[in-house]
């Protein structure tokens, strides 16, 4: 039997992305029509003899309820589960603290993932190359460009034995362009090496006390490095098995990427749409005599209203209750639920918000922006700009309004235009 643990982490660790955090909890946020984390739970349903899904976090308890529910619905076969942390207890602390209930039916591998990835899971080949070496565990990861590495966790990997040489959590100097995908499989002997990861840390915590005592001031403590009961993965874990050689990598040949603010949601939903397009078609629009023009792969909610004359595509979605107006032009976005879109308004490269309202030749638009950039570090003339316009809850956009490459906060109206603008 084989389990699988996701990390949703908590309210205040979605602050990068507001101003859609504010309404929905970020693993909950919908891309290529379905919730960020719902890709996950598909992909690991199709693991074999895997049994029960774990949510592991600080939010509250109901909040993930009515999607639990639903997915319990759709794969029935698997036991879902949300446990809470009490505390933070850092990215491994929570699954140490956990083991009991992890442990329980005796899995022999433990998947664990971040939500906050969009990737094509290939966690079946994951599993079989982990097997195969019979490490503690197994690191996915994938080759990013040289000059992004030192954003990421690095990993130099032996490429006969698929040995994890080292782990460099955001180094300094370049290191290796294959950065951790935030995707992991364990053998269910890992909670006696986290045991002993604890045991190192209130080792290194009655140092930093005694020297704290010495010197009469308090240790930085802005990674939690000095927090007795956080349990850091990668500095903590994923380094000492390296150091130890019980880290296999295996690389991921499909499409990855964070998504980390609320601008990178655009992309994701353009990758996950074109997976459906590749793979279960049947999901997306199509284009039919007498209604909407339909380019490339675009999710239309059954609900919405798009009308004939509309223009959709490539890589949006159109989420329930939505009304589309005449002459409307929407490519790479995410329109959201009960958004009325007025006659040829254009939404472009953006996010319109639950229960916004965009006006007659109203424009919406960010910047195209390639699946493979940095989408937080755009500049023009040498300073920092919005990629993608964004417009939180409930924004009202007057008749031949241009937004441009702005963050709106919620409850807004705009009767001017504002172009690279963060609107509180």
């Amino acid at each position: 039997m084989n389990k699988a643990v996701i990390l949703v982490g908590g309210p205040s660790r979605a602050t990068r992305f507001r101003p859609l955090s504010m309404h929905l909890p970020q693993p909950l946020f919908p891309v290529g029509g379905r919730p960020i984390i719902w890709h996950q739970i598909k992909a690991l349903s199709a693991v074999k003899d895997l049994k029960e899904i774990i949510l592991l976090g600080f939010f509250e308890d109901f909040v993930f309820r009515p999607f639990l529910d639903k997915c319990q619905e759709e794969f029935p076969e698997i036991t879902f589960k949300y446990l809470r942390e009490y505390s933070r207890l850092g990215t491994a602390g929570g699954f140490f603290h956990f083991r009991d209930q992890i442990q329980r039916g005796s899995p022999k591998n433990i998947f664990m993932l971040y939500t906050d990835i969009c990737c094509s899971f290939p966690l079946n080949d994951l599993l079989k190359q982990h097997e195969r070496h019979g490490r503690l565990g197994t690191i996915m990861v994938t080759k990013v460009d040289r000059s992004q590495a030192n954003k990421y966790g690095c990993v130099v990997v032996d490429n006969e034995t698929k040995l994890a040489e080292h782990y460099v959590e955001k180094p300094e100097t370049y290191v290796s362009d294959l950065a951790s995908a935030g995707v992991f499989v364990f053998d269910h002997e890992i909670f006696r090496f986290l045991a002993q990861a604890m045991d190192r840390r209130a080792s290194e915590f009655e140092h930093e006390r005694a020297k704290e005592n010495a010197y009469g001031r308090a240790a930085d403590d802005e990674d939690g490095s000095q927090d007795i009961n956080r349990l850091r993965l990668e500095q903590d874990v994923l380094r000492q098995m390296a150091a130890e050689k019980k880290l296999s990598a295996f690389v991921c040949h499909g499409f990855w990427r964070q998504i980390k603010s609320a601008a990178s949601a655009v992309p994701a939903n353009a990758l996950y749409l074109q997976k459906a397009l590749k793979e279960t078609p049947a999901l997306l629009a199509k284009q039919t005599d007498g209604g909407p023009e339909i380019t490339g792969a675009v999710y239309i909610h059954p609900t919405a209203q798009v009308h004939p004359t509309a223009r959709l595509g490539p890589n949006v979605s159109i989420h329930a209750r939505v009304v589309v107006g005449p002459g409307v032009r929407i490519n790479d976005g995410i329109v959201l639920d009960n958004v009325h879109i007025k006659e040829n308004a254009a939404v472009l490269h953006a996010i319109v918000g639950w229960d916004c309202r965009i006006g007659k030749w109203g424009r919406v638009e960010g910047s195209p922006v390639a699946s493979t950039d940095d989408i937080d570090e755009l500049t023009h003339a040498g300073r920092k700009v919005n990629s993608i316009c964004i417009l939180g809850e409930d924004v009202h956009v007057k008749d031949e309004v241009f937004i441009r490459n702005s963050i709106v906060l919620p409850h807004k109206d705009l009767g001017s235009n504002q172009h690279n603008e963060i609107i509180m």
